[in-house]
């Protein structure tokens, strides 16, 4: 009985955690939003090439939207894009190997119930403050830095 609720009470976790990714962007919010000028698939796209001009692995695209049909189920666009860089990945993971559940970094687009369209990015300073990782200041402003500039670019800003 224990190990259900403890179930039900991880999976009403999860289910919070993604409403409040798919909000609009607070100050307290873990992520950076931006609201996108194109519609998802071409935010995910545009930030794809960007990620590959720059030589950065794109490791999966997960279409929420056509995973909620297959199981019968509605759900606006929604797309996830996996993508990393072992170089500055794997010293956070040398200095805490537990950043490595939110390695490699992921961005999300999706469009909300008035038809605009956000992109989002775990904000590496939330990650740093996570992990209690305070000794790889460089990587993450360069974290930082990059994922300003890709996410701005393919959101058409």
């Amino acid at each position: 009985m224990i190990a259900l609720h403890a179930s039900v009470f991880r999976t009403l976790l999860i289910a919070a955690a993604m409403l409040a990714w798919l909000a609009p962007a607070h100050a307290d919010s873990p992520l950076v939003v931006k609201e996108s000028s194109n519609s998802v698939s071409e935010t995910i796209d545009a930030l794809q090439k960007v990620l590959e001009a720059k030589g950065i692995g794109v490791f999966g695209r997960v279409d929420h939207q056509a995973n909620a049909k297959k199981a019968g189920l509605e759900l606006p666009p929604t797309t996830l894009l996996i993508f990393g860089n072992p170089k500055l990945g794997t010293p956070l993971m040398q200095t805490n190997r537990q950043i490595g559940i939110d390695l490699p970094m992921k961005a999300l687009a999706w469009q909300d119930a008035d038809g605009k369209v956000y992109l989002g990015y775990t904000d590496p300073e939330k990650l740093r403050a996570r992990y209690g990782i305070a000794d790889r200041d460089a990587i993450f402003a360069k974290m930082a830095k990059a994922l300003a500039a890709m996410t701005d670019k393919a959101s058409g800003k």
